[in-house]
């Protein structure tokens, strides 16, 4: 039931590609079947490797055996230890295109990673380990909605010494030498306070030429959530 991608490479070097799928497929007690491994080498673009020694891939490509390996008695958990670690972005992406179609089709996919980006864009759930100590798991968009924050950025015509009292309500920052004005709010409130904030502006005569909006990603919280432990 259980597929294993290790962060370390151990694959016979001088074997095939297509013989190391097929032969852990054999170790896990399941019949030959040819169509599977190739479905599953095509997959991960390897089928034009099928008959290369793993001695003569790339660091990427051996990563891909890894995962090949793993897939090959078609497993309902698969453990990934760092999977794009030193790869390249087009296999990286590559990689996830797969694990999409795993989780899919039912397959219940376990992530190591320290690239976050890819944890907010996969992960169902998120755990934060913080010196061995997992201090959160969550659903990951209950986790960005609760401690994620969203900010408005008001680029001003004319800079501003400091936050005139009339705004202090709004727990306002100034920064690029006072050009930039910020407002963070909780977007999930029914009422964001932006358009008042607006009206208290033009009141007191602060003008801006443009505006950005922000949302906080799984990598800002997990820095404040780490931070917070210490």
């Amino acid at each position: 039931m259980i597929g294993l991608v290790p962060q370390e490479l151990p694959v016979e070097t001088f074997e095939t590609v297509w013989n190391t799928a097929s032969f852990s497929r054999g170790l896990f007690g399941k019949p030959p079947n040819p169509a599977h491994v190739e479905k599953v080498l095509r997959s991960l673009s390897l089928w034009d490797k099928k008959d290369s020694p793993i001695i003569g891939l790339s660091g990427g490509m051996k990563r891909r055996v890894l995962i090949a390996k793993a897939l090959a008695h078609e497993p309902e958990l698969l453990f990934l230890d760092e999977p794009t670690a030193g790869v390249d972005v087009e296999l990286r992406q590559a990689m996830w295109n797969v694990v999409r179609e795993l989780r899919e089709s039912g397959v219940t996919v376990i992530l190591t990673t320290h690239y976050i980006e890819e944890a907010e864009q996969m992960a169902d759930r998120v755990g934060v380990i913080n010196h061995g100590e997992i201090i959160i798991v969550k659903e990951t968009a209950s986790l960005m909605r609760e401690l994620g924050k969203k900010q408005l950025f008001l680029m001003l015509n004319e800079p501003l010494a400091e936050i005139p009292a009339s705004l202090s309500g709004y727990g306002l920052e100034l920064q690029d030498d006072g050009n930039e004005l910020i407002y963070t709010y909780d977007s999930q409130r029914e009422r964001t306070g932006i358009t008042t904030l607006l009206g208290e502006l033009g009141k007191a005569g602060i003008a801006f030429h443009d505006l950005d909006t922000s949302q906080s990603s799984l990598e800002e919280i997990f820095v404040d959530l780490v931070k917070k432990e210490r």
